[in-house]
């Protein structure tokens, strides 16, 4: 099957998941997320590739990274490769460690940009483990610290440090940033169908083929759709559809 071109991003901005092959976990210990994170800042500084935030789970890793200069590709193949090299050699394994190409989303405005830290740095507490401030591996303390992760548009919205820690442990129930957390109905969620997949009928995306149905949930996922307005009007399965969304 032909891979699909990504979407690119005006701004620069991505959001970017890597997991591993088949679920499989990618940190088995301590030192592999510091290995990992080492990783991280150097071919930041080899690629020019910002990383704004970063979570590292034990099965994968999100990132919110900055491409000003269009290296991302060029980051993710350094930075995944060193590092499930060094995986397979410490625990003696072969083949691929992540799973397929990694994921990228492009982030166009500052409402979307704060709805995706939120979301990466609250993993953890989504996962049930814990909140962000005790959670070792992502970056949610290094607002203020010296570190390779560039703050500039963080702090630029969120521009002081008791501003930052409300946000990210406001509990959020969509994907959407705070000014847009009202409930969007139905008849919303009808027009975007229609616009976005070019169908009268949400219902059409079950005659879909399975990959162009999978990329049509989630689109309307990044639009904003609940997972029940799109298994109500499409009749796509809430598992198909939590599948497609994790």
């Amino acid at each position: 099957m032909p891979r699909h071109s990504r979407s690119l991003s005006e701004s620069g901005y991505y959001h970017v998941i890597a997991r591993g092959n088949g679920k499989q976990l990618v940190f088995e210990e301590s030192d592999d997320y510091r290995f990992y994170l080492n990783r991280l800042e150097k071919y930041s500084g080899e690629t020019g590739v910002s990383v704004c935030a970063y979570c590292l789970m034990d099965n994968h890793v999100h990132l919110l990274l900055h491409d000003r200069t269009g290296d991302i590709t060029q980051f993710m193949k350094k930075l995944n490769g060193s590092y499930a090299q060094f995986f397979n050699w410490k625990y003696k394994r072969s083949g691929h460690l992540f799973q397929d190409r990694y994921r990228s989303e492009p982030i166009e405005d500052d409402s979307y940009f704060l709805s995706v830290l939120h979301y990466i740095l609250n993993n953890p507490r989504k996962a049930g483990i814990c909140g962000a401030e005790q959670y070792p591996w992502c970056s949610y303390k290094l607002y203020e610290a010296t570190s390779f992760i560039d703050n500039e548009l963080i702090k630029g919205l969120l521009p002081s440090i008791e501003e930052y820690e409300e946000f990210i442990m406001m509990q959020r129930t969509d994907r959407k940033s705070p000014s847009e957390m009202e409930r969007r109905d139905d008849e919303w969620a009808k027009t975007i169908i229609k616009e976005r997949l070019g169908v009268e009928s949400g219902t059409a995306v079950q005659g879909f083929e399975r990959a162009k149905r999978d990329e049509a949930i989630e689109m309307l996922l990044k639009e904003g759709l609940s997972e029940r307005q799109i298994e109500r009007l499409t009749g796509v399965s809430r598992y198909i559809i939590r599948r497609i969304a994790w």
